[in-house]
């Protein structure tokens, strides 16, 4: 069935949740978001970093380190650019507008970005290029090895860092094929922007002609070169966030609601009134997601250390 212009709702604005319930910033616990609450330590960053222009070295260095944390393969092109979302508003200017299949629900940047370059979007069917988000947000499903009947492809693994097993990375030698990583998830810093698009070389040469020069600014070159070469920093990082989504399944559902899925990131619940849970943990100071296509689920995010007893106090 065709859409009508999604509506583009996110986790976040915390601003109007503060605006409505009361409180500071500061004392407001922000688990509408599926970013990790124990990012990377940031550590010391160059002054040129901040001064200067990035340069080449910066970039290929960067490039190098995600080739080998992502294990992509040597045929496939690596861009980064300041954001997944950067990448997300311009893939679908590579192909003239045509029909392309998103299966929902999911996250609703993809259809918007489509329906932008006049495309129509499909839940179901054949089209001129298809759209996975692997593991999907808001539920966790993940997908099977798609058929490439179409020329493009794009599989958005924003989330996959957690379950790198899962990952489709083998599949960006084929043609149309694009995968979208995003830094800010798994690493807890998204204010960085940065995000990485993997496949198709030629694709990939167009949206970096897209992009332009320097699109990634020199502290996020040096940060995210130095992260994901810490593989020790991530295998522990993924140790805990399941042990912290095992509790956080074992709080909700003690509470009466029920586990619809997710990932290590964030947990998705059916509740009686998704509304009505949304408002009682917010006059706690604790901010959480609902959607508008759904009034029973509830998706929270794992909290910091200092916020489960926040947490358990508002259930």
């Amino acid at each position: 069935m065709n859409h009508v212009a999604p509506i583009r709702d996110h986790g976040g604005g915390l601003d109007a949740a503060i605006a409505r319930h009361g409180g500071k910033r500061a004392d407001w616990l922000d688990l509408s978001t599926g970013i990790n609450p124990v990012p990377y330590p940031l550590g010391d960053v160059s002054p040129d970093a901040w001064t200067g222009l990035p340069d080449q070295c910066a970039f290929d260095r960067l490039e190098r380190s995600a080739r080998q944390f992502w294990a992509v393969p040597d045929a496939a092109a690596v861009l980064a650019a300041p954001g997944a979302s950067a990448l997300i508003a311009r893939i679908p200017s590579l192909f003239a507008a045509g029909r392309v299949v998103i299966s929902g629900p999911t996250y609703n940047e993809h259809a918007a970005a489509f329906q932008a370059q006049g495309w129509r979007v499909n839940e179901d069917g054949t089209g001129d290029a298809r759209v996975m988000v692997h593991p999907n947000n808001p539920d966790g499903r993940r997908w099977t090895l798609p058929e490439l009947n179409q020329p493009l492809t794009v599989i958005d693994e924003s989330f996959c860092d957690v379950t790198p097993n899962a990952s489709h990375i083998q599949l960006t030698t084929k043609p149309g094929v694009l995968i979208l990583k995003s830094f800010g998830k798994f690493w807890g810093l998204a204010g960085l922007r940065l995000g990485f698009v993997i496949g198709d070389a030629t694709l990939i040469a167009r949206l970096r002609e897209a992009i332009g020069p320097w699109q990634v600014s020199g502290p996020a070159l040096e940060i995210g070169a130095r992260a994901l070469g810490d593989r020790d920093w991530a295998d522990r990082t993924r140790a805990r966030l399941a042990e912290d989504a095992a509790r956080l399944d074992a709080l909700l559902i003690g509470k009466g609601a029920e586990l619809v899925g997710g990932t290590s990131l964030f947990r998705l619940y059916d509740v009686d009134d998704a509304t009505a849970w949304q408002t009682r943990l917010a006059r706690a100071h604790i901010w959480s997601r609902v959607f508008p296509y759904s009034d029973r689920w509830l998706r929270l995010g794992l909290p910091p250390a200092t916020g489960w007893a926040q947490l358990e106090r508002a259930l």
